[in-house]
């Protein structure tokens, strides 16, 4: 732990092993993401300098998660790697069924593939693009009803994920029966990787309740959701994050979870609930689509490492560091003039293309050109999360989404304090040429998350 009166922000570990990063020029970037389509998710890794497209699956595990998998055992049926697994999760999230899958979309796949169909319901604070793409690809409808601090940019609400629970409870009135399930989302990632309070989340249990309604947590990013729960809300200061984590699973009926995210696994995911009847159902397609109850698609080696990480995602040293770093960069792209969505959120500081960028039409995808940007720039890679990943309605006509953003998501236990130093540098020198920018336009898109291979080009 950093003393109190200290500036500089310590990781709480040494670092083992390193990996080379390729050093690239600007010319040659251009090249790259020309070559690309203008589509950095399929630019070649090697020729990204600071890759802070995502978090899941990008950080890197610790020597305790490298010994366990030693002892994985690749046994088909009732590895003892599965019942360390189980228990593990358990420990935070006490569900009677843990169904291991090898990553979060393919719990929602399962889930939604169940619950939802045509003429369907989901509400949620916010739908991810892959939640939302499963929930759709049913026929049902995804609703996002986040509050309405959590639209706005600048607001300095504590608990800016929360769902609004007067909206909630309105469309439960109306179409109750539609409604299959109500999901909350942990952290907002779509909204700014913004915490959920745990009086939000009783207040939705008891709309649930009164409805007889499940409730599902899509959970990726507890620990961050718990360590906001302990640093910003009234009475939560003393106690231990991994108490505050069984306190939010118990008011769910159910989760989904990308293990890849704060359970620090390179690949993962679960699907948790309690109903003994919709275990079994979700079982059945299990076994069709990922495999064997006891490993679901994943080796014993990866549950062995997940069941660590679940003991090292609470540890508060930890978790005070990631939350203050992050901040850190946030604090500093603030100061040179980078707008971005605040407060800052936990795995991610999402910039706000259309405020720096109010030249570019919503639908030129402002967010676009400046992830672009900053990869020419310095080789930084980031994600948009805007008009690109959540414009296109499933009748395929085109809105602009509610906020343009780019996130720049940190990769856990992977980046020095100097990597983040340079991305503040190549920040700091598209905000210099902002007024210089352009749009894009698509010229190519699949059908549904279209972000992921789109091509685009710069319009002129």
């Amino acid at each position: 732990m950093t003393e109190p009166g200290f500036r500089t922000i310590i990781e709480p570990f040494r670092i083992h092993s390193v990996e080379p990063l390729r050093m690239t020029t600007r010319a040659e970037r251009e090249v790259a993401v020309a070559k690309a389509g203008y589509n950095l998710f399929q630019v070649d890794a090697q020729d990204v300098l600071i890759d802070l497209l995502t978090d899941s699956g990008t950080g890197a595990m610790s020597r305790d998660q490298w010994a366990a998998i030693q002892r994985g055992d690749e046994s088909y049926a009732g590895s003892p790697s599965y019942f360390r697994f189980r228990d593990a999760v358990r420990a935070l999230f006490p569900f009677e069924h843990v169904i291991p899958t090898h990553q979060g979309r393919a719990a929602e796949k399962i889930i939604f593939g169940v619950l939802g169909g045509p003429g369907k319901l989901v509400p949620n604070n916010t739908h991810f693009d892959t939640t939302r793409a499963n929930v759709e690809f049913t026929g049902a409808e995804a609703v996002d009803l986040v509050i309405a601090e959590g639209r706005d940019p600048r607001s300095q609400h504590p608990f800016k994920g929360n769902m609004d629970v007067e909206a909630l409870q309105a469309l439960l009135a109306e179409r109750a029966d539609d409604v299959p399930v109500v999901f909350m989302t942990i952290t907002n990632n779509s909204g700014g990787g913004q915490p959920v309070s745990l009086a939000n989340l009783r207040a939705v249990r008891e709309v649930c309740d009164r409805y007889g309604k499940l409730l599902f947590l899509d959970a990726c990013r507890f620990a961050e959701n718990a360590w906001f729960i302990h640093e910003r809300e009234d009475g939560q200061a003393g106690r231990e994050v991994a108490d505050i984590v069984h306190d939010i699973a118990s008011l769910a009926d159910g989760m989904t979870m990308s293990a890849k995210k704060d359970p620090m696994g390179n690949i993962g995911g679960w699907l948790a609930m309690n109903d003994d009847e919709l275990a079994s159902q979700c079982r059945s397609l299990l076994i069709l689509t990922e495999g064997f109850p006891t490993y679901g698609g994943l080796a014993g080696r990866d549950l062995e490492a997940l069941a660590q990480g679940l003991t090292e995602a609470v540890d508060h040293d930890y978790l005070r560091y990631r939350i203050t770093s992050t901040a850190y960069l946030g604090d500093a792209l603030q100061r040179v003039g980078m707008p971005i969505l605040s407060p800052t959120g936990g795995h991610a500081v999402y910039l706000d293309a259309r405020a720096l960028l109010p030249h570019i039409d919503p639908l030129h995808y402002p967010g676009q050109a400046l992830a672009i940007a900053l990869y020419e720039a310095g080789g930084v890679r980031s994600c948009e999360i805007g008009t690109v990943m959540f414009g296109r309605r499933p009748d395929g006509s085109e809105v602009p989404a509610p906020l343009d953003l780019v996130r720049l998501a940190i990769p856990r236990r992977t980046y020095t304090q100097s990597h983040i130093d340079y991305v503040i540098e190549v920040c700091e020198q598209v905000v210099a040429a902002a007024g210089d920018l352009r749009g894009y336009r698509i010229i190519d898109e699949p059908p549904a998350l279209r972000h992921f291979t789109a091509t685009f080009e710069p319009l002129r």
